[in-house]
């Protein structure tokens, strides 16, 4: 089955880093996956998306994505800016960083109709990291939510994109995000 996932974050904060680690982390589990950017004229703190898809079988899709069976949400802030849950399937799934509960954000922004997951990803980066880079931190979240890869593999490919200590902290960062997600 193709699983379509699409990351929704700002310039500099990770989301095309995190959708490669992912489609990596796939690859390593035997399956097919791609990840790529939507980049237009994009400065540092504007919205981007980063999108990736996930199989068992070859992958002839060559689009952006349109109706995820996940959204992730690196920044809180835009979801009072922009519309994340367009497109997202019925039964479909939201991983969202924020401090806020599951039926919080469900209530908020009356979307009953998906599976929401939230994570204070951003204190979990500060308290391990020093810094606010909480994309690896949301990606351990996702692979709680969904269990499209293992998380082996995630450690794997985040121990070899970043090295030494910076790559043991981010496990750190993903593990932590894995054990704390709470669902709707």
């Amino acid at each position: 089955m193709l699983i379509e996932i699409r990351w929704h974050g700002r310039g500099g904060q990770g989301v095309v880093s995190v959708s490669r680690l992912l489609a990596d982390a796939a690859l390593i589990d035997g399956k097919y996956a791609q990840a790529f950017p939507e980049f237009g004229p994009e400065r540092l703190g504007a919205p981007i998306l980063g999108f990736t898809r996930i199989s068992d079988e070859p992958i002839d899709v060559h689009s952006q994505i349109y109706r995820p069976h996940y959204v992730v949400v690196l920044d809180p802030t835009l979801l009072k800016t922009i519309n994340v849950f367009e497109g997202l399937i019925e039964n479909g799934s939201a991983v969202i960083n924020t401090d806020k509960s599951p039926e919080e954000i469900k209530q908020e922004f009356s979307i009953e109709k998906f599976n929401v997951y939230t994570i204070n990803a951003t204190k979990i980066a500060l308290e391990i990291l020093g810094r606010p880079i909480y994309n690896t931190a949301m990606l351990g979240a996702l692979v709680k939510a969904s269990n499209l890869v293992s998380l082996e593999s995630v450690r794997e490919v985040t121990l070899k994109r970043f090295k030494g200590e910076v790559g043991e902290k981010n496990v750190a960062v993903i593990n932590k995000a894995y054990e704390e997600l709470e669902a709707s």
